[in-house]
């Protein structure tokens, strides 16, 4: 049998658990914007996977340099997008970093949607006539349908988040369903919730008390978790109305907030 510590890991880091304006926000003196506690400090809503073949960046948000500083990435393989709105993509050109230490172009997943928006937005980066060193440089692949990236099966989530659609994203291997990540949404259709059913670990969108009309309300995500029925759940996107100390009091057992730097891993199976 294979020591416990050879088996081969997907590990998960929470690199950002904030809404779109970020903890603290600019000009605020709430006492969660004035919090000592470091999980109080919340930067916009990303995820960083990596599994022994493949490091996966999910998102690249406005603190996405802060973030990539503070967790010490030094490579990526892919980036996968959940939607095109200025807190998830914005820190795109901070890739360029990231295609020098890689020495080529990036792979880059999306909805078809999506990655049209990012490509209007950053053109300079899709089919340049020439590639410049130090610049950052891509290559798209449209998600119509699940897909393997690293040892593990994708399959992505449309969720409804306003006037756009979300992808949210399943990490599994072998029918074992690791990592849900829903981000962004309104609400969790009936299909996707039988999709995650019973998966280990399920990050979900968890604006606030008040309802919103693009995300869930805290009830809404707890209500969601709890019908999904996932081992640990966990509520992102999270705005300054409440301390992470006095979020998790109000939170049924098996659901917490998550927090900036929260890591976890789950053990694979080895292949050859």
């Amino acid at each position: 049998m294979p020591d416990e510590n050879s088996l081969p890991k997907m590990q998960v880091t929470v690199l950002g658990s904030g809404t779109s304006q970020g903890v603290p926000m600019i000009g605020c003196r709430c006492p969660v914007c004035l919090s000592t506690d470091p999980r109080d400090k919340r930067t916009r809503s990303s995820i960083y996977v990596t599994t022994p073949q493949a490091k996966i960046l999910v998102d690249t948000t406005p603190d996405m340099r802060q973030q990539a500083l503070r967790e010490g990435l030094d490579h990526l393989d892919a980036v996968l997008f959940t939607h095109p709105h200025a807190d998830h993509i914005m820190g795109f050109d901070d890739l360029r970093r990231f295609c020098d230490l890689k020495g080529g172009a990036l792979d880059i997943y999306g909805s078809a949607e999506t990655l049209e928006q990012i490509e209007r937005i950053f053109f300079y980066a899709f089919n340049p006539p020439r590639k410049v060193p130090g610049y950052v440089h891509v290559v798209p692949h449209i998600v119509a349908g699940p897909f393997e990236l690293g040892g593990v099966e994708i399959t992505p989530l449309p969720v409804p988040h306003g006037a756009v659609s979300t992808s949210g994203f399943l990490f599994s291997q072998g029918g074992r369903k690791l990592l849900a990540y829903l981000s962004d949404c309104a609400s969790v259709p009936e299909s996707v919730r039988a999709t995650v059913e019973g998966v280990e670990v399920l990050i979900i969108d968890g604006l606030r008390d008040r309802p919103h009309p693009t995300h869930l309300t805290v009830s809404g995500a707890v209500e969601a978790a709890l019908a999904i029925g996932a081992w640990k759940s966990f509520l992102t996107h999270q705005t300054h109305e409440k301390s992470h100390v006095d979020r998790m009091q109000q939170l049924p057992a098996g659901i917490d907030v998550a927090f900036d730097g929260m890591k976890f891993e789950f053990e694979l199976k080895m292949t050859v």
